[in-house]
C-alpha cells in the first residue's frame, strides 16, 4: 500500500512549488552530479559520499515522480539501472549554480576549500 499524506500540500507560491521540488537535503546536490551526464546508481551514491541509501532511493524517486529525473533499466544481466536529468531538470542547473554563487558571495567563513571552488557551478570564491 502507498503512503497517502494526511494533509495535502498547502502551495500558494511558485516559490514554494520550486523549493519543494529541488529544495531539501539531497535533492539540489542530486541535479548537480547528475549534470555532467547519466550514472549508475552506485556511482551515484559514490558521488553524494555521505548520502544513506535509503535517503538517496527516497530523493530519487520524488526526483523521478516531480519529471526531474528519469530511471532507465537495462534488460541485462547482471541488472543495470542509470539516473539521468529530464530536460526539466536541466532547467533547474543555471537556477542552482546562480545559488550556488550567490551563496559564495555571502558565506564568507568557508574553511573547506571543496566551498571555495564549486566544479559543477564554475564558481570560483573572490578573494
Amino acid at each position: 500500500m502507498a503512503y497517502k499524506r494526511k494533509l495535502e500540500k498547502d502551495i500558494r507560491c511558485p516559490l514554494e512549488y520550486g523549493l519543494d521540488v529541488f529544495g531539501g537535503k539531497w535533492k539540489s546536490r542530486i541535479l548537480c552530479v547528475l549534470s555532467d551526464g547519466p550514472l549508475r546508481y552506485s556511482v551515484l551514491r559514490d558521488e553524494m559520499a555521505d548520502v544513506s541509501d535509503a535517503a538517496l532511493a527516497s530523493a530519487l524517486k520524488e526526483l523521478a515522480t516531480d519529471g526531474l529525473v528519469v530511471r532507465r533499466q537495462f534488460e541485462e544481466i547482471p541488472p543495470r539501472v542509470e539516473y539521468a536529468l529530464e530536460p526539466k531538470g536541466e532547467s533547474v542547473i543555471p537556477v542552482l549554480q546562480h545559488i550556488c554563487q550567490w551563496a559564495g558571495l555571502f558565506h564568507r567563513d568557508v574553511a573547506d576549500a571543496a566551498l571555495a571552488r564549486c566544479r559543477r557551478c564554475d564558481y570560483v570564491r573572490p578573494v
